[in-house]
Formats: structure tokens, sequence, C-alpha cells
């Protein structure tokens, strides 16, 4: 049983349910529903990926409904860019250790007569650490990418 061993929210990250990967991808269905016309402009979101508004087939958005939701989508870009750039830090900190330690394991097993199980140990740990985080940045920035093409989206609908 894991949350014997762990709180409840390190359970679900270090068991695979995590929050952020939700979220992420809850919101950019959210938006693809809409600029689909599958929901309306003005359905609220819920990070579980709930709506309260099915979609009205006789209404059409307003200009103003479409600069509302440009509002609150430039804000979410904000948050998960913010999000991404963190995550490259770390990533990009974890690939430096993780890289320097199998420089430095190499060099010392080479010079040594006694091999450094103990670097390699540490090495091996956090070349499995340094895989999470690749993936979960891979997620964060293409993410973001998109969140770029339903601005782009948003937008043209303003303007029309």
């Amino acid at each position: 049983m894991p949350g014997a061993f762990f709180s409840e929210k390190a359970s679900k990250v270090a068991f695979g349910e995590n929050d952020m990967r939700k979220r992420i991808l809850a919101y950019l269905k959210y938006i693809d529903l809409i600029l689909a016309h599958e929901l309306p402009v003005t359905a609220s979101f819920d990070y579980n990926g709930e709506y309260t508004e099915k979609a009205a087939k006789d209404e059409a958005p307003t200009r103003k409904d479409y600069e509302k939701l440009l509002e609150t989508h430039l804000a979410q870009i904000s948050f998960f860019a913010h999000e991404r750039l963190i995550h490259l830090m770390v990533t990009i900190l974890f690939a430096l250790l993780t890289f320097g330690l199998f420089m430095l394991t190499l060099v010392l097993s080479l010079t040594m007569e006694v091999f450094p199980t103990a670097l390699l140990i540490l090495f091996l740990l956090l070349l499995v650490l340094l895989v999470p985080y690749i993936m979960h940045y891979y997620l964060l920035e293409n993410g973001v990418q998109k969140m770029y093409r339903q601005y782009d989206e948003i937008l043209k609908r303003i303007r029309q």
C-alpha cells in the first residue's frame, strides 16, 4: 500500500498520478473543445477535465467572449511557460550532474585499482531520475507550443 510509506500527494507522484500532467492535458482539451464548437466559449473549466456547460447549438460566441477567453488563455500560457522554464533548469542540472558523475566514474575507474561502485550506483540513480524529468519537460514544451497555436486561433476568431 503506497500511502503507508508516503504522504498521499507523494504517493500519487511516485506511483504515476501527476497533477501537472493532468492539468495541462485537461486544459488543452478544454480549449480544443471550445475551438471545435463543442463547448461554448463561456464554459467554465475544472482541472479534473469537467465542464459546467454543454454547447448551445443556437448561440454564436461574441467577440467579447473570445476576448475574455484570450485573456484567460494568456494567463495559462504564462503559468505553463514559467513551469516549463523551471523544469528546463532542473532537467539541465540533472543532465550535467549525471554526465559529470559519469565522467568522474570513468576517470576514477581508469586510474584506480578498485572500481568506484558507489559512484556508479549514484550515476545510475541520477540517470533513473533524469528520464522522467526529460519526459515531463517534453510534455510541458509541447503543451506550451500547442497553447501558442490555440492563442493564434483565438486571435483569428476575434478578428473575424
